[in-house]
């Protein structure tokens, strides 16, 4: 893939005792949550990899290893030895500051080292890591440590979206875990949910983790705007789809058109398009091979994609004229006085699942799926990335990206706060990425 948002910087209370025992906890959930999500899967399913984007569920559990072996063990252990110095090549992902990586498209054929020695170095880590949080003198190995829980995180995150597509490659499209989460609800009417604008802040504030893409916080101006309540629906987006949207450039940019056109492509990711007239889409999700629910969010579409069901939608209904996609800003703005709360990781859903509708505000700020913005991915006033090989992770890819917000049903509820910033080029859409609708 090109990067999802990389951590650098973080920001931490001075009580260290207290921060010692929370961050101990914090790490023993992170890494069982990381051998959870693996545990459906076979040997076989760990080591395959289908696309050069992806990586194999072995390479993700080695490469949040390395992480912490490489920037804190190596740096605050006393008597440091690395489990195999063979490792640091073979799961380095794009520090050029730590030196040589192992090609990311071949990942796949890295047979060995096998999964068991891959669990065997994942525990002996976990155990040099928790004597070294006991009595370290040092707070920016416990910053580090930090900065590696919530780099693990966003890999639990890339392990289930490149697991979706592994496995849906297969032509017997098997089942990541069967356990299909929707019920029968009823449909919330699209409705515009205005906006004050105004001068605001933007950006991490406060105590707590943050990126550094997420710093400084500063101040911008927003004209009033609004936002639809919820997110655009599968049924939506059939709806675009039959009336010829992937086939009319009228709804593109340029690029956009090139895409499509070069892709031959005519539906989201994973759908299946009816043979039969009248019929709706199939769907490949973690749960197998499903009918299209018209109710629940779109997902996995690309930025191209987005943008041209937003013009479409201005276009074609009176209801959405003017219909576009929100800056990230005007995202931030609506979403920070909100509880970080909704079908996240936590709620084992591992799909996007209808609105419900509780109260007249937005819905489906957090979770669900990753809302793209028409924001692309550049630096904030100021920005300073952090000193050292970590300062890697974000400012370097402030290029050809744009800005998704809220999370999805993949994303941990702990990793999340309105001010984080997601970033993906435009044709990207393997990832839980979907949109809602402003004007």
């Amino acid at each position: 893939m090109t990067p999802t948002p990389r951590p650098a910087a973080t920001q931490r209370s001075n009580d260290t005792r207290h921060n010692r025992a929370g961050l101990a906890r914090h790490y023993t959930a992170v890494r069982e949550r990381s051998r959870a999500l693996a545990a459906p899967l076979s040997p076989e399913d760990c080591q395959a990899q289908s696309m050069p984007d992806a990586s194999p569920v072995k390479w993700h559990l080695a490469h949040v290893t390395w992480f912490f072996e490489t920037f804190v063990l190596e740096r605050f252990e006393p008597g440091f030895k690395p489990f195999d110095p063979a490792f640091r090549v073979l799961f380095n992902s794009y520090y050029q500051g730590v030196g040589d990586r192992f090609s990311r498209p071949q990942r796949g054929l890295l047979t060995r080292p096998d999964l068991a020695t891959v669990w065997q170095w994942r525990e002996q880590v976990d155990a040099r890591i928790a004597r070294l949080i006991e009595h370290t003198h040092s707070e920016e190995a416990l910053r580090l440590i930090d900065l590696g829980l919530h780099h693990e995180q966003q890999h639990q995150e890339l392990l289930l979206t490149d697991v979706k597509h592994l496995l849906s490659i297969n032509p017997l499209r098997p089942a990541y875990r069967r356990h299909w989460p929707l019920v029968p609800v009823v449909a919330v009417d699209p409705r515009w949910i205005e906006q004050a604008g105004g001068l605001v802040e933007v950006g991490h504030a406060g105590e707590g983790f943050a990126f550094d893409n997420e710093l400084p916080r500063h101040r911008q101006w927003l004209e009033p705007y609004s936002l639809m309540n919820r997110l655009v629906t599968n049924g939506e987006w059939w709806a675009f789809v039959q009336d010829g949207g992937y086939t009319d450039p009228r709804w593109w940019l340029a690029a956009g058109w090139d895409w499509v056109c070069a892709q031959n492509l005519r539906a989201p990711m994973y759908w299946t398009l009816p043979t039969e007239t009248g019929a709706m889409p199939s769907v490949f999700t973690l749960h197998g091979e499903v009918g299209l629910d018209p109710h629940t969010p779109v997902a996995h579409i690309s930025h191209f994609e987005a943008d041209a069901f937003a013009h479409w939608a201005s276009a074609t209904h009176r209801e959405w004229a003017g219909a576009r996609l929100p800056t990230e800003a005007e995202w931030e703005a609506a979403a920070a006085p909100l509880v970080v709360q909704g079908n996240l990781q936590e709620s084992h859903a591992l799909h996007p699942l209808p609105a419900r509708a509780a109260g007249e505000g937005l819905m489906q700020v957090y979770g669900d799926v990753w809302e793209w913005t028409s924001s692309s991915y550049a630096a904030y006033p100021g920005y300073r990335p952090a000193e050292g090989a970590v300062g890697e992770y974000n400012g370097k890819f402030m290029v050809n990206q744009y800005v998704l917000r809220g999370g999805s049903c993949a994303t941990p509820t702990s990793h999340l706060r309105a001010s984080y910033r997601n970033f993906f080029p435009t044709d990207a859409r393997w990832q839980f990425s979907g949109l809602r609708l402003a004007r």
